[in-house]
């Protein structure tokens, strides 16, 4: 039997990640995470460096081929990430 105040650890969970106002940190790692599965692995082997700061990709590719195909597809890499995220995290791509 429930109670009224009872709530699911979805629930808790998310409305602790909103207190400490770390959501939007942990959904950014969640993406550095997936990186893998949103690129596919050749991507993401060749990644060298990859973080999010003010809804921005940063990325360091150690292959000019690589960098050169994923500066033609940003809108679609920028697309994956948000659907996968549900929000808006990332605006832009940049390579370093």
């Amino acid at each position: 039997m429930r109670k009224a105040n009872d709530k699911s650890l979805k629930e808790a969970i998310e409305q602790m990640l909103n207190v400490y106002k770390i959501k939007k940190r942990f959904e950014e790692t969640g993406i550095v995470a997936h990186w893998p599965e949103l690129v596919g692995k050749s991507v993401a082997n060749r990644t060298k460096e990859l973080f999010i700061h003010d809804k921005r990709l940063y990325l360091r590719i150690e292959s000019s081929v690589i960098k050169n195909e994923l500066m033609l597809m940003r809108n679609q890499i920028i697309d994956k990430i948000n659907d996968k995220a549900k929000e808006v995290l990332v605006e832009e791509i940049i390579f370093l």
